[in-house]
């Protein structure tokens, strides 16, 4: 589970509850259907017209990503790599064939394979780096739904607050009807900035950053398959992935998720 999100998301929540309390108001007031359905609704359904079906369903189940955290697998990547690179300098590239069946990673066995098959280095690189590039684009798609709603929530937000205003407008022969009313309908825009700025936009940058160390953590397994073909010293190696792990392997994510 995620240590962030759901703390994160509540807390926000919480404090501004806290807020309105304060100043004397209440959370039943901020309970409105109408506006839930306008905004919520309006807002899927935008984002349904800015992406292709594939794509925004894609984005639905990238959500679930914001919920888990992945444990860290960077040290354990580095030792494998050192120790496939010792076997490779010892016995010889072809004698890491025998490794493949250990391996779990389905990255590291590819490039492993490449490296068994014999594949030139510039072939290998270019195939690796491509699919690296490739996966990492495939998830942003999903993630650039959370920017869609973010940035479309608060304009429908703003349309539903109007929506009440023109219903209060209606009614102006009514005057106790009015200052409830004009309440009712700002809540709609408090809905949609509150879902925009609490929620989606914090969940697109959330899922940015978990490909972005996912990208880090495949282009680090490239990097070290291919210094094994170029014959590269496992001392040296070592040295390499941990200068390059430094600033990322606290963060990097693979593995198992943690329940």
């Amino acid at each position: 589970m995620d240590k962030t999100t759901i703390p994160g998301i509540a807390f926000a929540i919480g404090m501004i509850l806290l807020g309105q309390k304060l100043e004397g108001g209440h959370a039943g007031s901020l309970i409105q259907f109408t506006a839930g359905l306008i905004v919520f609704g309006g807002t899927l359904g935008a984002c349904m017209v800015a992406q292709p079906l594939p794509d925004f369903i894609a984005g639905l189940k990238m959500g679930k990503e914001t919920l888990t955290e992945k444990a860290s697998d960077m040290a354990q990547l580095m030792t494998q790599l050192v120790e496939l690179a010792t076997i490779a300098r010892r016995d010889g590239v072809l004698a890491l064939e025998g490794k493949l069946a250990e391996i779990k990673d389905p990255f590291l066995k590819r490039a492993l394979q490449f490296l068994v098959d014999g594949v030139e280095a510039s072939v290998a690189r270019n195939a690796l780096e491509i699919e690296i590039e490739v996966e990492a684009e495939e998830k942003l798609v999903g993630a650039k739904l959370y920017e869609n709603f973010g940035g479309f929530a608060p304009t429908v937000g703003v349309l539903g607050a109007v929506l009440g205003l023109i219903h209060v407008m209606e009614n102006l022969d009514n005057p106790d009807a009015i200052g409830p009313g004009i309440a009712v309908a700002f809540v709609a825009t408090i809905y949609g900035v509150g879902a925009a700025n609490l929620v989606a936009l914090p969940m697109a940058n959330k899922l940015k950053r978990k490909v972005a160390l996912e990208k880090e953590r495949k282009t680090l397994i490239a990097e070290g398959v291919l210094s094994i073909q170029e014959g590269l010293n496992p001392r040296i190696l070592e040295e390499k992935l941990r200068a390059y792990a430094g600033s990322h392997g606290k963060h990097a994510h693979g593995g198992e998720a943690k329940k």
